[in-house]
């Protein structure tokens, strides 16, 4: 699986919709509205780079409203969770 951050633009009157139209995209996991230097965030898990080429370019940035895009595949995580997750049993 892979993993992108992709750091989204919009113009302020869109940005509900553009965060609502971005998350039905298929490949698209998540999306958070966030405050600071971009106004989306949005979390990728595709099986392939083609996908990411094919959902940033050819569906994100035309969906209106988005302004631009700033994308970074991740590598490796390191987050509390999958290191809980790797180490369960399963057992309670």
């Amino acid at each position: 699986m892979i993993t992108a951050i992709v750091l989204i633009q919009t113009v302020a009157d869109r940005l509900t919709e553009a965060a609502q139209e971005v998350a039905d995209i298929d490949g698209v996991a998540e999306v958070y509205s966030c405050a600071g230097d971009v106004d989306l965030i949005a979390i990728l898990r595709v099986t392939n780079h083609e996908d990411i080429a094919d959902i940033v370019p050819g569906r994100i940035n035309k969906v209106a409203g988005v302004l631009d895009t700033d994308t970074h595949i991740a590598f490796r995580s390191y987050s509390s969770q999958d290191t809980e997750a790797t180490f369960s049993l399963g057992l309670e």
